[in-house]
């Protein structure tokens, strides 16, 4: 999946590194390994995997240049198929590939990681080097985010995220697996440096597949919410498979109900639940 993206937040995707493995609850029911056997196949189309099994971490050094040949300016999802700063993948290709997004200054790289401590590490490394040789850091078009299923995943990568130089810092909440607070950190002020970093984007959304869990609507709320009164862009990606009785629109009859905190749960798919939130999409970017 070198070019072409289904992700509502993005335009492409990318993916000089494939193969990932666990880290916490919010990869239970991973997209990515759920699709490894099918996109693995020798005439798929295009075969992303080449590796044994979806845990057998590979960097691809023949895709890193493909987006300078990109002409269309775009914003590109780096490894929706794999994490850029899993424990396997070296800071040497790390920086391999920073500098492919260095020279392709016509996109937007959106990068996105559960790994925020060795994020930390590896853009540090690469920055040291861009001051040696008197390049612009962080680069202008890499964006960094965080993915945060609950409040502990929240309260554990957030201050990483925004101790990482970077022109936009982002989060992704989702699959979101209960309600999280997350102002404090929109603004935060770090007592050892004395600096403050901005949280410039959120993300929210539900999981699907065949073994999806549902996500409370409060939660979705509780969050655009905390955006509006915040100044901080909310984007709304989908509820997933499941829809609360409020939001979902003709006969429920024989669907699978989840009942939790007051509110009734449809599984009613996700094309069918959407991705409309309080009669409108949430669509919003950072300026």
């Amino acid at each position: 999946m070198s070019d072409g993206s289904k992700i509502e937040w993005t335009d492409a995707s990318w993916n000089p590194v494939t193969g990932c493995t666990k880290v916490s609850d919010g990869c239970k029911h991973c997209y990515a390994e759920r699709d490894w056997a099918r996109l693995a196949a020798p005439r798929s189309k295009p075969n992303i995997y080449t590796g044994r099994d979806f845990t057998d971490v590979r960097c691809h050094p023949e895709k890193l240049d493909i987006p300078p040949r990109w002409t269309k300016p775009r914003r590109i999802f780096v490894n929706s198929m794999s994490d850029l700063f899993h424990e396997d993948v070296p800071h040497e290709f790390i920086a391999s590939v920073f500098v492919t997004m260095m020279l392709s200054q016509q996109h937007i790289f959106q990068i996105l990681t559960k790994r925020p401590k060795r994020m930390l590490e590896s853009v540090q490394k690469c920055g040291f080097a861009a001051e040696r040789m008197n390049i612009t850091w962080p680069l202008p078009n890499v964006w960094l985010g965080v993915s945060c299923e609950d409040q502990a995943t929240a309260d554990e990568r957030i201050p990483l995220l925004l101790q990482t130089p970077a022109a936009v810092h982002f989060i992704s909440a989702e699959p979101l697996l209960e309600q999280i607070i997350i102002a404090q950190y929109f603004r935060h002020r770090f007592a050892e440096t004395k600096k403050t970093y901005a949280i410039d984007w959120v993300i929210a959304g539900g999981e699907s597949g065949p073994r999806a869990r549902p996500s409370h609507p409060v939660w979705f709320r509780s969050l655009r919410n905390q955006c509006q009164a915040g100044g901080v862009p909310f984007f709304f990606k989908q509820w997933g498979e499941w829809l609360g009785y409020a939001d979902c629109r003709g006969s429920v009859c024989g669907l699978r109900v989840y009942e939790a905190e007051n509110v009734r749960m449809y599984r009613v798919g996700k094309k069918s639940a959407g991705r409309t939130l309080d009669g409108r999409t949430w669509d919003e970017y950072p300026a």
